[in-house]
């Protein structure tokens, strides 16, 4: 590291990896991205020329980082980026990390476009029969035309003519001054038949012309379903009349580079004049390229998109609308609004759709518990069942639901960005060449393990070949997960949490590591490529994690006085990658028959789509937010009691009490719980 005398050297954190170290003044911020294993991309050996290696610095108070970022702690902006500037434009805000040195404490954003291994954004949409019926169609009507005898206006005609069609129970029919603009030609041009976009929400007595064509119009007619994550933000584009989801997409959230959870984005908005606005500004900028980047890869022109609904946390929920969500901060958690919301599309800047375009956000059911909840209870209705069903989605920010016919209660829960790769020594975010899943041998104590990008495992032949592409640049979420819940069956971790040492296990993997050991999954640096270890922090990150995560889940059985769960749901990007067997040996969620834990995929992308397809849906999760119990996991006590028994492993309440002082769990496949007095007996054995 460049270093001359380190109590005078600055501190510089990269977002979203978290990574950081400090630098001596003057040192490019390539080269700390470089020596940090940071993924800054660049091909032209830090010229200017390839504009690969742009980053955006952040400014102002950064409490998560225990720094203040001044406006001076990058060099000034120089002659290679004036030039380039000049010759191709840099996006606002944007530096070259080639040219740009460091002068003081600073944090610096890498966009996704400038790193080398592109983050995968998992959130496809899931397959769901959904009954068509959006509040956005298109009608076909043939129009009076004008007559000296009976004069009135073209409008009044159109309107006359789509209530007497019998295709809506529109009482009152409206359009804006663009509409009207294009009124005159196209009834013309159409020898008086038009076609109309018309939206009219479920029970509504008002409708609303958004577009309309001359003559019959059968184009395209899309809408957005927006899962505006914490930390991921998914959109799927689809055909609204027939609910076919015509593509997909997804982009980091850029407000991580503001905080990587939520509590981090309210603090910087309190402590910065300005933040939630800039904060607004970047997550509307990122709506806006996202909708147009779906509509290109469904080949149609994003003047097509009419609508869009939109689902949150209620932090992410005032930041999009532009309110202040300092009062989320502290209690009483007071939101500014928390019922459904419907507005112009460009009231929040998603230009660039069709100008007339509708959004509705679902209802946030508590201060802390947002629309994204209300779109997972959409999609899997837990009140529906007979047993008790556990939804998570798993996130930086988890929301969890608990139910069935009897009643239904949510909280969330702040387990933190781990989960998604940050905070782990190796850490990264889901992208090719990331370790994804970990296996570890019980005996030898050697790993073998798969890359995002490859269907091999790391001793399979032909690995080397598949991933010479990509490399193996680090260890994701799901990855960090596999790796401590083997490295516990294994008996390279006692049931605290603590890795033991080089004489207990006998295994060259076991490196020592200051006062503690780490364990090493992959040594890349004979071909210049990382050392990849678990170390003894990485694993204190992820109990912490798993443990607000479990918390939760057990406050609300407590509520209802249940002891366990008939069937656990996994939603989310993060909660569709997790192995149910790894989830349970670290005890992540309650106690259950493996066989009765299953993923739903991005429940809450598909409670948008459901809500985008069928009007009817919007009014029946209305009236269902209301009858949920909200649990505020900030203010109950039993909450603190809950996380700290749930930081050993699996948790206080282990199924295998017994084996508690023992290091090693049972090495079995965990299918069922009605197998395991069998394995007790073989362990002791």
């Amino acid at each position: 590291m460049t270093a001359t005398d380190p109590a005078k050297d600055s501190l510089v954190v990269f977002t979203p990896s978290g990574k950081r170290g400090r630098f001596a003044v003057g040192t490019p911020i390539l080269t700390a991205a470089r020596q940090l294993g940071v993924d800054l991309d660049s091909v032209c050996g830090g010229r200017g020329i390839c504009s690969k290696c742009q980053i955006a610095p952040g400014s102002g108070d950064f409490s998560k980082h225990g720094i203040t970022v001044a406006a001076d702690a990058l060099s000034p902006w120089n002659a290679v980026e004036e030039r380039y500037q000049q010759k191709r434009g840099l996006k606002p805000g944007r530096r070259l990390g080639c040219q740009a040195t460091v002068q003081g404490d600073v944090v610096i954003d890498v966009p996704p476009e400038s790193q080398v291994h592109r983050q995968v954004v998992r959130k496809a949409a899931t397959a769901r029969d959904i009954r068509m019926d959006p509040a956005t169609r298109l009608i076909a009507v043939a129009v009076q035309e004008p007559d000296m005898d009976e004069p009135s206006g073209d409008f009044e005609r159109l309107r006359a003519a789509l209530l007497e069609s019998g295709l809506t129970e529109a009482r009152t029919i409206t359009a804006d001054l663009r509409v009207l603009q294009k009124l005159q030609p196209a009834l013309r041009k159409g020898k008086w038949e038009v076609t109309v976009a018309l939206h009219q929400p479920a029970g509504s007595d008002q409708a609303k012309v958004l577009d309309l064509w001359p003559g019959f119009y059968d184009g395209p007619l899309c809408g957005l379903a927006i899962d505006l994550g914490s930390t991921t933000v998914a959109a799927h584009l689809c055909d609204l009349r027939d609910g076919r989801v015509l593509a997909s997409g997804g982009v980091m959230n850029p407000q991580i580079r503001f905080g990587e959870d939520l509590m981090s984005r309210v603090s910087y908005a309190m402590m910065n004049e300005g933040g939630a606005a800039e904060m607004c500004t970047a997550v509307r900028a990122a709506l806006r390229d996202l909708a147009i980047g779906v509509a290109e890869d469904a080949g149609v022109l994003p003047e097509a998109i009419f609508e869009a609904v939109i689902v949150c946390n209620p932090v992410m929920h005032h930041l999009l609308l532009g309110v202040d969500p300092v009062e989320l901060g502290q209690a009483p958690f007071a939101l500014a609004a928390s019922g459904a919301l419907t507005f112009d599309a460009n009231e929040i800047d998603l230009t660039g759709i069709n100008p007339g375009a509708q959004v509705y956000m679902l209802p946030c059911i508590a201060g802390h518990v947002g629309a994204d909840a209300a779109a997972v209870v959409l999609s899997e209705a837990p009140g529906e069942t007979e047993e008790l069903t556990l939804v998570v989605d798993v996130g930086t920010n988890a929301e969890i639901v608990l139910g069935n016919r009897d009643q239904v209660l949510a909280c969330s829960s702040p387990t933190g960005p781990a989960f998604e790769g940050a905070q782990i020594s190796s850490g990264q975010r889901a992208a090719p060449g990331a370790i994804e899943r970990v296996e570890i041998d019980p005996e030898t104590k050697i790993p073998r393990f798969r890359v995002i990008g490859s269907e091999l495992w790391s001793d399979d032949p032909g690995f080397a070949e598949a991933t010479e592409g990509t490399g193996i640049s680090g260890i994701c979420g799901s990855g960090i997960i596999e790796a401590v819940a083997e490295m516990r069956m294994a008996g390279l971790l006692d049931a605290s949490g603590l890795i033991g040492s080089r004489e207990a296990t006998d295994s060259d993997r076991m490196r020592p590591d200051g006062r503690t050991w780490s364990y090493m999954l992959h040594d890349g640096r004979a071909e210049d490529g990382p050392l990849i270890c678990v170390t003894q922090g990485d694993v204190r990150a992820i109990q912490l994690a798993k443990s607000a995560l479990y918390a939760g889940a057990r406050l609300l059985m407590d509520e209802v006085g249940a002891d366990s769960v008939s069937r656990i749901v996994l939603a989310g990007a993060f909660g569709a990658h997790i192995s149910p067997k790894h989830a349970m040996v670290l005890g992540m969620i309650p106690d259950c028959a493996l066989d009765q834990v299953v993923s739903a995929g991005n429940a809450a992308g598909t409670g948008a789509r459901i809500a985008l397809c069928n009007r009817a849906a919007r009014v029946e999760i209305e009236a269902t937010v209301g009858t949920i119990t909200k649990v505020e996991t900030a203010i109950a006590p039993r909450f603190q009691e809950h996380f700290v028994n749930a930081n050993a492993l699996p948790h206080a309440t282990d199924p295998f009490p017994e084996l508690a002082k023992v290091a090693p769990l049972p090495n079995v496949s965990f299918n069922t719980g009605a197998d395991r007095p069998n394995r007790r007996r073989r362990r002791a054995s």
